[in-house]
């Protein structure tokens, strides 16, 4: 039984986590769905000047907010408490989300996505810190590990869905998708409770754990750099081994979040190992999969490679969470899930912005490939080297 329900007599169970994973599924459903109607998007708006760079910043806008508002919204969450304020911004997300059906403005388009993005900070990191509030040790890290995966094969439903309703309504169809966060938070209304450690009353004196914590953030924003790389340039990835049909790519790239979770099951089962051990494996297997994309021709070990990278980074992202999840006490979770949430939505939001200029420095999609798989395999050779040194110290200190 963790602190926060010991004060409520209330014990978390199967049903507060399920509602958290859905309601984790919120903010991937800003850009995953509407990723099908871009094209239709670009030719309604390619009279618009600079169209080809504001069209996309319409689809990835909320993940930069996400980015910079998640640290604010985890310390929102510590000192007013998480179940209103999650609640709250469920309401609103849907509210933001479904505003772009009636507009015809794509810069009025873009401001409600702005709005939208900031619901998507509080959603994100308020339903990661309920995980952290409502089990403790090796649960949260089942439903940790549980979140990545759900998140990512959720993904793969998105996309089609998005598809359809593009088909069917045109270029704003996915926007309904976002009504659905409506029944999600009377359902969250129902099932979730309100966890005492979130009040934040807490001794004025104690100092947020920063020296533990910030060395974790930072190795996030690199993790989701890595991990967006892949997803986000999974077309020009496979076109190394020649012209891709686009069904081909959606293809493999539902097998690539297959893999995601697949990674995810691994950490499940290591968990145990959960830290500098588990992040150095997920490193080594990033390094092969980078590594494989950049040396080989056909597209079916191009592909086998990719999946393979992605598999490391399902190992890799839930071990952080977790790593973090550890060094946080339980009135600063909030702050310091935030500060996590916008390090890997700011990998995200830099992932094509760094590989465009890797492939500058370097002369080619593959050589920067190749680069990647070289910076990777360092990371995990001194992940290894830094902590296993330092815990051979405490131990025969």
């Amino acid at each position: 039984m963790t602190a926060s329900t010991a004060e409520t007599g209330r014990i978390a169970g199967t049903r507060q986590g399920i509602v958290l994973l859905l309601v984790s599924v919120m903010p991937m459903m800003a850009i995953i769905s509407l990723v099908p109607v871009l094209p239709l998007l670009m030719r309604e708006f390619g009279d618009v000047g600079g169209a080809e760079f504001l069209v996309p910043m319409a689809l990835t806008i909320p993940a930069l907010c996400v980015a910079l508002l998640s640290p604010a919204a985890g310390w929102l969450s510590d000192r007013i408490g998480r179940k209103v304020l999650l609640v709250t911004a469920l309401i609103f997300y849907a509210a933001f989300g479904i505003i772009p059906w009636f507009l015809e403005d794509l810069f009025q388009i873009i401001g409600a996505r702005v709005a939208l993005g900031a619901t998507e900070a509080i959603i994100m990191t308020v339903a990661t810190t309920l995980i952290g509030d409502y089990f403790e040790g090796e649960r949260r890290e089942k439903w940790i590990a549980l979140q990545v995966a759900i998140v990512s094969l959720a993904a793969i439903v998105l996309i089609a869905i998005g598809g359809g309703l593009g088909e069917a309504f045109g270029s704003r169809g996915p926007f309904l998708l976002y009504l659905l966060a409506i029944p999600v938070a009377f359902v969250a209304v129902a099932v979730l409770f309100e966890p005492q450690v979130s009040k934040a009353q807490t001794d004025s004196s104690t100092a947020f754990p920063y020296r533990a914590v910030l060395p974790l953030v930072a190795i996030t924003l690199g993790v989701g750099i890595v991990f967006y790389t892949v997803i986000v340039q999974l077309g020009p990835i496979l076109g190394l081994s020649g012209a891709v049909s686009p069904g081909m790519i959606g293809a493999i790239g539902a097998a690539a979040n297959i893999c995601v979770g697949l990674g995810t099951l691994i950490f499940s089962r290591l968990k145990s190992n959960a830290g500098w051990p588990l992040l150095s494996l997920g490193l080594f297997i990033a390094t092969i999969g980078y590594a494989g994309m950049a040396l080989s021709t056909g597209l079916a070990p191009i592909a086998m490679f990719a999946c393979l990278a992605c598999v490391g980074n399902g190992v890799m992202l839930p071990n952080m969470l977790a790593w973090v999840m550890r060094r946080l006490p339980s009135e600063m979770r909030g702050r310091g899930t935030g500060m996590w949430t916008g390090a890997f939505f700011l990998g995200q939001f830099l992932a094509p912005l760094v590989t465009a200029a890797v492939i500058g420095a370097t002369s080619g999609l593959a050589n920067a490939l190749l680069a990647y798989a070289a910076v990777i395999g360092v990371g995990a050779i001194a992940t290894m080297t830094f902590f296993s040194r330092k815990s051979h110290t405490r131990h025969t200190a």
